[in-house]
């Protein structure tokens, strides 16, 4: 039977059933959806069995369609892995994508280490609040802010510690967490916790959402606060950087009921955590981070 299968064929049901989409795999494999369709319509018959569901433009995997890919995706991975062992000679790429403050506050600063850590391995990095294209394989692992989508492995980065932050000369002024509503208050957007939730915590009346300073990345708000344009709410992991040189200080960090919450998470593919370029690069992030490093 193996010999009446084509080879191309099984690789375009492969990205098909991983994608989800004849579209997706139709480009990933360079080909139009026409062509997926027709391999996996041979393959079909050849095998004798419906390897698909198909509703409209819409494809699930049969019952036999899922047997099959249990064994198919397993293969074309160790066959991936086989052709990276013989061909990567030289600096093994490690494409990843991050969050823009994560990558600007935290990564950037650290990157030297990994690279002197690992220098077999290149890395290519890129930030947007966008979540990275893992179907068009266009990023290997992606660390993202807040709750991950669905169909990645994704691994928390321990916690964070969600604290008012300010210049020294700022934290002069206060003497309990309620002086911190007669300083101005930095708002950053796009956060999951916030200057309302922070202050019911701590039994403070919420201040005006009304005037300030207000920026949609946390790097801006604390660059703000440091040139001492008010008091940021943000992550001291962040921050670690600013508070460890002491151009910021965190005044109520100890006086305070401040948030606890797994902010960051790192992301890939189900299979992508067998690229040893992702596991190393994992390794050395959570022994930075001080986490307990994932079973892989």
């Amino acid at each position: 039977m193996l010999k009446n299968v084509s080879l191309s064929a099984m690789r375009a049901f492969e990205a098909a059933a991983r994608t989800g989409s004849f579209k997706a795999a139709a480009t990933e494999l360079g080909l139009s959806p026409s062509a997926i369709s027709h391999a996996i319509f041979t393959l079909e018959r050849s095998l004798g069995v419906p390897l698909f569901e198909r509703d409209g433009r819409t494809i699930l995997l049969s019952a036999d369609g899922e047997q099959l890919m249990r064994h198919v995706g397993e293969a074309f991975e160790e066959l991936r892995r086989g052709v990276d062992a013989v061909t990567n000679r030289g600096p093994q790429l490690l494409r990843l994508h991050s969050a823009p403050s994560f990558a600007a506050q935290w990564l950037s600063p650290r990157l030297p280490s990994f690279m002197r850590a690992c220098p077999e391995i290149a890395v290519r990095l890129s930030a947007s609040t966008d979540y990275a294209s893992f179907a068009s394989d266009d990023f290997d692992a992606d660390i993202v802010y807040g709750l991950p989508r669905r169909g990645v492995t994704p691994l928390g980065l321990g916690q964070e510690v969600v604290t008012p932050i300010c210049a020294p000369a700022l934290a002069a002024r206060l003497a309990s967490p309620a002086d911190l509503l007669s300083l101005p208050l930095i708002q950053s957007e796009r956060k999951q916790v916030r200057w309302p939730d922070w202050c019911a915590e701590n039994g403070i009346r919420p201040p005006s959402q009304q005037g300030g300073l207000r920026f949609d990345r946390s790097f801006l708000a604390i660059a703000a606060a440091v040139n001492g344009l008010g008091v940021a709410l943000e992550s001291t992991l962040l921050a670690e950087r600013e508070l460890a040189d002491g151009s910021l200080v965190a005044p109520v960090l100890r006086s305070a009921r401040n948030i606890t919450y797994v902010g960051h998470h790192l992301v890939c593919p189900p299979n992508g955590v067998r690229r040893r370029p992702v596991r190393a690069f994992g390794a050395w992030m959570f022994a930075q981070l001080g986490v307990n490093a994932p079973d892989w």
